[in-house]
This record gives structure tokens, C-alpha cells and sequence, in this order.
């Protein structure tokens, strides 16, 4: 089986760095892009036959087009592309900066989707090749305090949702990561935003003040196990579309959808009430 060729954003640390090393360990080429190329040179030293580090602020075109010319001409082609790169902000939503927000969103949804656009048409043209968008379980199942994280991701599982049904009648493949928490120093790099509200002490506010004792011990995920589970799922004879990783993101999104179809059968009669007599044969969708 030919090499395939990775280009994996946010791939300095945590979920990325680790994917990035299982890559390259079962035999593929890697792209390794972040906003800083310490981490990911250091990893291209290591395998210079295999793997190219990139410098890639994905919310900079400039950034993108360089990233994605890089991969063809070093490697022919990008045959995986990883959107990994994410940031997050804690607060209640009323509390929150809008410059924080609006950056969050930049990273995690408009950065991906720049970046799918500019990776497709290369795909198509080869007629091969899988988006893989790296959610959260907060991308199904939102918490207070989280709200505008949680919302980046439900606008990125809903593009990817159309990407699928897009894309695989041409012969390519998208799919949602949706991990729990996991070991990769993420509560060393998420900030508080805006001034507390004393309204929101027993919400927003407990996971603001709990920010500040979280330890390793308190993520039930291991990076390394979840990077293998990633590339299997990639690498699947019939890939999946949802991939949830962590038994807390089991255990949530359970929760969510259990309470989500409760809530959709008792509203039946009320949904059905709203349409025009016998419209409902003649509906489009």
C-alpha cells in the first residue's frame, strides 16, 4: 500500500503532536503545521525523509496557500488533512470579550473551513482523499462557561456534515472527532475571558474558579491511544463519519441524546400540528 500523506494542523502538542508521531511510526508522510515550529521542526529532524514542518496560522490565507503548495510539492499531494488546531476561552457567555470570541471562532471554524476549501480541489482532482475535523464532545453536548467554544465546534460538525454528503459521491470522505478531555496540557493553555458576574457564581463561575487546580490526573484520555484510534478510523475499509474517543465523551453525549429524543418524541404532536393540511406529502426534504 503507497505512503499516505497527512497534513496536520495544531501539531506542536497535545492530540496533534500526538497524532503526527503515529503517523509517521506506521509508515506515512506528515505535513506538521503550527502557529509556532519549534516542536514540529524538532519532529522533521527526526524523520526527514517522512515529515515537513510548516509554519501555519490558519486563520492567515497567506499562511494557508503556503502550507498546502508546500505539501504538494514536497509530497505530490495531501491525501489526510487534520483540522486540529483549536484555542478556548472560559466564561459565561455575557462575560466573555467579543475579541475573544470572535478570535476563538476564527481558529476553530473559519481557519478549518479556509483550509478544507483550499485542500479540495487537489483532492478532486485525484479523486481521493478524507477531511477529518477534530470536534470536541462539547461539539454535541455544550456546558456553561464554554458556550462559545462549544458553539465553534457545533458550527464545524455541521460543515462537516454537509462536506460528507458533498464529497463522497466523487470518491472522497469526511469525518468529526469528537474527543473528551484528554492528557495534552490543555488546561495550561485555556484563558479566562471578561470579569466574573456574581449571577453566574454557581455556573460559569464554578468552572472558573476550578480552572486554576486542574491536573493531568483529572483527564481520562491518553493522546497515544486516541492518535491510534484517529489513524484506524481513517485507514478503515468503511470509515466512520463519527468518531467519539474518551469515556467521558461516551458518557456525555449519551446523556445529550438520550434527553435530546426524549424531548424530540414528546414534542411530536406539537411538530406535526404546524404544517398545512396534507402538506407533509409534498415536502421537498
Amino acid at each position: 500500500m503507497s505512503r499516505k500523506t497527512w497534513l496536520i494542523t495544531g501539531a506542536s502538542s497535545g492530540l496533534g503532536k500526538a497524532l503526527a508521531e503515529h503517523v509517521l511510526a506506521r509508515g506515512d508522510q506528515v505535513v506538521a503545521t503550527a502557529s509556532s515550529t519549534r516542536a514540529t521542526t524538532e519532529l522533521a529532524a527526526r524523520c526527514p525523509q517522512t515529515a515537513l514542518a510548516v509554519k501555519l496560522d490558519v486563520t492567515e490565507a497567506a499562511d494557508r496557500a503556503a502550507a498546502v503548495r508546500a505539501a504538494e510539492e514536497r509530497f505530490g499531494g495531501i491525501d489526510v488533512l487534520v483540522n486540529n488546531a483549536a484555542i478556548d476561552f472560559v466564561g459565561a457567555l455575557e462575560e466573555q470579550e467579543e475579541g475573544d470570541y470572535r478570535r476563538l471562532f476564527e481558529v476553530n471554524f473559519f481557519g478549518a473551513v479556509a483550509l478544507t476549501r483550499a485542500v479540495l480541489p487537489g483532492m478532486r482532482a485525484r479523486r481521493r482523499g478524507t477531511v477529518v475535523n477534530v470536534s470536541s464532545m462539547d461539539g454535541l453536548a455544550s456546558l456553561p462557561a464554554n458556550g462559545y467554544y462549544s458553539a465553534s465546534k457545533f458550527a464545524l460538525e455541521g460543515f462537516t456534515e454537509a462536506l460528507w454528503q458533498e464529497i463522497e459521491p466523487i470518491g472522497l470522505h469526511a469525518m468529526i472527532i469528537q474527543p473528551g478531555s484528554f492528557r495534552t496540557g490543555i488546561e495550561n493553555r485555556t484563558r479566562v475571558s471578561g470579569e466574573g458576574i456574581g449571577d453566574y457564581a454557581a455556573t460559569a463561575g464554578a468552572f472558573r474558579a476550578m480552572m486554576g487546580s486542574l491536573t493531568p490526573d483529572m483527564f481520562p484520555g491518553d493522546p497515544e491511544r486516541a492518535a491510534e484510534a484517529i489513524y484506524d478510523a481513517v485507514t478503515a475499509p468503511q470509515p466512520a463519519h463519527w468518531v467519539v474517543l474518551g469515556s467521558d465523551a461516551q458518557r456525555r453525549i449519551g446523556v445529550k441524546l438520550e434527553q435530546l429524543r426524549a424531548e424530540f418524541e414528546a414534542g411530536r404532536e406539537l411538530a406535526l400540528s404546524t404544517d398545512f393540511p396534507g402538506a407533509a406529502d409534498n415536502a421537498v426534504l
